[in-house]
């Protein structure tokens, strides 16, 4: 048992920059948990600034001065972002808030909906089965309630850090574009001169994770626009919300585009009943759906990420299990990071006495 033990920690352990990544690897653990909240401002500047960088290197590639650039990307970053806060956000809100208001109403009416299955479909649903699936949405329904009540009133004296935040993670923003370099130089000085296996991680990681997120980026305003549009045509109640769900389910492969479904075709079913315009919405949802997984995801995500199916989807469930809703988001890059750290990772390959030699 010791023997094996040994002849793994020699295998995996043996080199220094193997003992290096492993402590790496700990410390971002140790700092992620114990201050990841306190921490959560300045890693939102760090993704907003990688997301940035694209376009200031462009900039600078045409020929204007590092900090010009970044005052012409921050300056279009901020107005975007004003203008969301401005536009968007009131809007969203507000029918949020018709929607909670209209929800007893509307799930009333759904019930009147589904209480005549039984008598339209008996050989699919029973009048036991319907009444235990009510009683157990009814349940699920003030549950939920109660959730959001609680965390409406927990909230409020959050409401002065959200304004902080506002405040400090454009300055960060601004910050981390200015002196890329010498932060980054900073950092390098940390670790030791002669570091082959971390060098070609960082660089692989670096092109991996600066498409995935910046072509994430993109398809969720891409969707989420399109779909906007297409429901403020068709006359749907809560375009703006719904448009804005539609834009999020993209961030997590397979299962968003199913969930968000439902709310789409029930807001639809409960508009129109199954008249045309019904049938006209979930035709272009779903051609919106087709659109993206075989026209907008092979565009955007050029440099492909390549891990099975099963891989995303546990990615998904673990590190959104960890992390919330940057574990989701990040959980595919971060597959990425575990399957290139693995792959590179430096081995001692001396051959197992036990084993023939090839």
């Amino acid at each position: 048992m010791f023997k094996v033990l040994a002849r793994w920690v020699d295998r995996y352990l043996g080199h220094e920059e193997a003992v290096l990544l492993a402590l790496l690897a700990a410390a971002a653990l140790a700092l992620l948990v114990w201050l990841g909240g306190v921490l959560a401002p300045f890693f939102a500047a760090l993704i907003i600034a990688f997301l940035l960088e694209g376009a200031v290197a462009r900039l600078a590639r045409l020929g204007l001065p590092r900090l010009a650039s970044v005052m012409v990307v921050f300056v279009l970053f901020l107005g975007s972002f004003v203008l969301a806060l401005v536009g968007l956000v009131p809007l969203v809100v507000r029918q949020a808030a018709n929607l909670a208001a209209q929800l007893p109403a509307l799930i009333r009416q759904l019930q009147q909906s589904v209480a005549l299955l039984p008598q339209h479909y008996p050989e699919i649903i029973s009048e036991a089965q319907l009444k235990a699936l009510v009683g157990y949405v009814q349940g699920q329904a003030a549950s939920i309630g109660e959730a959001l009540l609680s965390f409406s009133v927990a909230s409020l004296p959050g409401l002065a850090s959200w304004v902080v935040y506002l405040v400090l993670v454009p300055i960060m923003v601004f910050f981390l574009l200015k002196d890329k370099e010498a932060l980054m130089a900073a950092g390098a000085r940390l670790l030791p001169s002669h570091r082959p296996v971390l060098d070609r991680i960082w660089h692989e990681m670096n092109l991996q994770m600066a498409n995935y997120v910046r072509g994430k980026v993109l398809e969720i305003l891409i969707v989420g626009a399109v779909s906007f549009v297409a429901f403020a045509l068709l006359g749907l109640e809560y375009a703006a919300l719904l448009a804005l769900a539609v834009g999020l389910s993209v961030v997590v492969p397979y299962i968003g585009a199913a969930v968000v479904t439902v709310p789409v075709l029930a807001v639809g079913y409960l508009q129109w009943g199954l008249a045309s315009p019904f049938w006209w919405l979930a035709g272009i949802y779903l051609l919106i759906q087709f659109l993206d997984g075989n026209v907008l995801v092979p565009l955007l995500f050029s440099e492909a990420v390549n891990l099975h199916p099963l891989t995303i989807i546990l990615a998904v469930l673990v590190f959104g299990g960890i992390w919330g809703f940057w574990g989701v988001f990040f959980a595919i890059p971060l597959a990425t990071l575990l399957k290139a750290v693995y792959n590179a990772w430096p081995r001692n390959e001396q051959s197992d006495p036990r084993e023939p030699t090839p």
